[in-house]
């Protein structure tokens, strides 16, 4: 049964979308450029209030709801929700309102294999073509970045940098189908890892993902594409198994 979402009207104007949740590599910007509307605020807002949690999988709002949480009025609401459906984060049910989208095992495990042939794609094709040494150098940032669960803004923090991470590589490519694909993925991972923040422990991940990212950015580095092929199938694939298993043992996917 679908969950009413209580929302409360914001006192201030305009929609911060500066989001905990992938930055700039998902939210406050578009790979073919942003419109500044008021549409595309509502939109970002949206979109990142469904990631992180705030709009939580099963919860049932409305227009009216949605734009008094905005300070906007009906018709960007709607044009956003059309957005978001489209992404797969929406379901809009014609004379019932909207409903934030709920993953199941399946999709997960299929939204998984997806990203790790699209990512592994991306990068043999970044190692193919080289990289930039100033891009070089923020990716190790990047990859270098440890999750931490002691606190929700140090998780926030790492799940920022993962996306970052694999968001930028998909950019290096050049290729707008990877880049877009790659995104809309993120949203749906980011979901989930928001979602599992009090199941997930250090021995989840501890410096897993440093090693896995460090290595898959050392394979680009030295232009060995298929070695960064498969290295990043298997961090993906892996991650799935993790998620899975965190799922069997009772974590509530999103």
């Amino acid at each position: 049964m679908a969950r009413t979402l209580k929302v409360r009207a914001q006192t201030t104007k305009g929609i911060k979308t500066d989001s905990p949740a992938g930055g700039n590599a998902l939210f406050g910007s578009r790979s073919l450029g942003t419109v500044n509307t008021l549409t595309e605020r509502v939109y970002q807002a949206m979109k990142k209030h469904i990631v992180n949690g705030v709009l939580h999988a099963g919860a049932a709002v409305t227009e009216k709801d949605l734009a008094t949480m905005y300070n906007s009025s009906r018709t960007p609401v709607r044009e956003a929700a059309l957005r978001l459906q489209q992404e797969n984060l929406l379901r809009i049910v014609p004379n019932r309102g909207y409903f934030v989208s709920s993953l199941t095992i399946q999709e997960v495990n299929d939204m998984y294999e997806y990203r790790a042939a699209v990512e592994g794609a991306c990068a043999e094709l970044v190692a193919t073509r080289g990289i930039p040494q100033a891009m070089l150098v923020e990716l190790s940032r990047l990859a270098r970045t440890k999750c931490q669960t002691k606190t929700r803004s140090g998780y926030a923090k790492f799940i920022d940098a993962d996306t970052a991470f694999h968001v930028a590589i998909a950019r290096l490519t050049h290729n707008e189908l990877m880049i877009r694909a790659v995104a809309n993925m993120r949203c749906q991972t980011d979901r989930i890892l928001f979602a599992a923040a009090d199941a997930i422990e250090m021995g989840y991940y501890g410096e897993l993902p440093v090693r896995e990212h460090c290595a898959i950015l050392e394979a680009i580095r030295r232009g060995d594409s298929q070695a960064a092929r498969k290295l990043m199938y298997d961090h993906i694939l892996g991650a799935k198994q993790r998620i899975l298993q965190l799922a069997r043992g009772g974590f509530r996917l999103p």
